[in-house]
């Protein structure tokens, strides 16, 4: 019983996988996706960041990559500060576990 369920599941996942190839070659060639970002109501820094995704994707992809991370270690530095001058000190709890 598991040989027959197991050939239908790999016949119904061939299909799913194929199938769109199928249409895709019966409509005949597609024209290529364009991406773009609509800058026409952006000014400042969110103009600036739409026309670098514009002009290279690259370039957008590394300073992304790049700015996360400083980001979210500036909102952990400013959350822990907001956390000590309201009184909770994450520093010096005791752990439950023993």
């Amino acid at each position: 019983m598991i040989g027959i369920r197991t050939k239908w599941l790999g016949i119904l996942a061939a299909v799913g996988v194929f199938f769109p190839a199928a249409a895709m070659a019966a409509a005949g060639p597609a024209a290529p996706l364009v991406i773009v970002a609509d800058t026409r109501k952006l000014s400042g820094i969110m103009a600036w960041w739409a026309n670098l995704y514009n002009e290279s994707h690259l370039y957008f992809t590394l300073l992304t990559v790049v700015l996360i991370p400083i980001i979210g270690v500036v909102f952990g530095v400013v959350a822990d500060i907001v956390m000590t001058h309201i009184g909770i000190d994450l520093k010096s709890r005791d752990l439950a576990e023993h």
